[in-house]
C-alpha cells in the first residue's frame, strides 16, 4: 500500500480555527496506532492581512503571504494543501499559482455536503459567513452550480454578525456568544433556508448542530472529513491548479 501523504495546512486566520480543523482531522484519523494518523504540517500565521478588509475595502491582499506560507508548506514536504478560512478562498488562485501540490477547498468540500444534504430537504442554504466571503460570491457560486439557492442574514444582522467573528477570534467563546450567534442562524432559517452552512472558520467554535433547527453543515468538518480521505488515498487528489478564477496579476 502506498504511504499516507502529508496535508500542508495554511491557518492563522484566526488561530483558533486551524488548531480546530487539526483536531477535526485527528478526530477522523485512524485510531490503531499513533503512526496511523495523517501528517499535518501547519503554518499557523497571525499575520495575514485582514481578507475582508482586503476584500471589500482594497486593503493589503493576504494573496503574497498566503502565497509565501503555501510554497513553505511544499517545500517542508506537503503534498496536498488546504486552508482554515473560507474567505480566503477568494485568494485561491494566488495560492495555486505559486505551488505545484494540489489545493483542496473548504467551499467545495462544504457545498458538496449541502447538495447531498438537500435531496430531500428545500435547496436555499443560508450562509454564515463573513462580509468578504459573501461579496466575493464563494459559496454562491458554488453553490448554485449545484443547483441550491443562497440567504444571507440581513444587513443589520450581518453587520452584528461580523462583530461578533471579531470577538471570537479575540477568544470570546462563551455561552452568551454562541446564543446570539444562533440568534442569526434563527433569523436565517425563518427567511426560507432549509439548511446552514457554517461558513466562517470561527462560527463552528461556537454554534452546533444541535443549536439549530435546520440542518447545520460545518465547514470545517467537511473539509477535515477530505482531507483525511485524500491523505489516506481514498479519493483521487484533485489536480493542481484547478481554481477558475483570475486573481492579482
Amino acid at each position: 500500500m502506498d504511504a499516507p501523504l502529508t496535508v500542508g495546512i495554511l491557518g492563522g486566520m484566526g488561530p483558533a480555527a486551524a488548531i480546530d480543523l487539526m483536531a477535526q482531522v485527528l478526530r477522523r484519523s485512524p485510531r490503531g496506532s499513533e503512526q496511523d494518523g495523517v501528517r499535518l504540517i501547519v503554518d499557523n500565521n497571525p499575520r495575514v492581512p485582514d481578507r475582508n478588509a482586503a476584500i471589500l475595502r482594497g486593503a493589503p491582499s493576504p494573496a503574497p503571504v498566503l502565497a509565501q506560507m503555501a510554497q513553505g508548506l511544499e517545500r517542508a514536504g506537503a503534498d496536498v494543501l488546504a486552508m482554515a478560512c473560507n474567505t480566503a478562498h477568494a485568494f485561491q488562485f494566488e495560492i495555486e499559482r505559486s505551488v505545484g501540490i494540489p489545493f483542496v477547498s473548504m467551499i467545495e468540500e462544504a457545498s458538496a455536503q449541502a447538495a447531498a444534504l438537500a435531496e430531500g430537504r428545500g435547496r436555499t442554504v443560508g450562509l454564515l459567513a463573513g462580509d468578504g466571503c459573501i461579496a466575493a460570491g464563494l459559496y454562491q457560486a458554488e453553490l448554485g452550480r449545484r443547483g441550491l439557492a443562497c440567504l444571507s442574514p440581513e444587513p443589520w444582522a450581518q453587520a452584528q454578525f461580523m462583530t461578533m467573528l471579531y470577538d471570537i477570534k479575540a477568544g470570546d467563546q462563551s455561552a452568551a456568544m454562541s446564543r446570539r450567534i444562533a440568534v442569526i442562524a434563527a433569523g436565517l432559517e425563518a427567511a426560507g433556508a432549509d439548511l446552514l452552512i457554517a461558513a466562517c472558520t470561527e462560527v463552528p467554535l461556537v454554534l452546533d448542530a444541535g443549536m439549530t433547527a435546520a440542518p447545520l453543515i460545518n465547514s470545517t468538518e467537511a473539509l477535515a472529513a477530505a482531507l483525511v480521505d485524500y491523505a489516506l488515498r481514498r479519493r483521487p487528489l484533485p489536480p493542481p491548479f484547478t481554481s477558475t478564477e483570475v486573481g492579482e496579476a
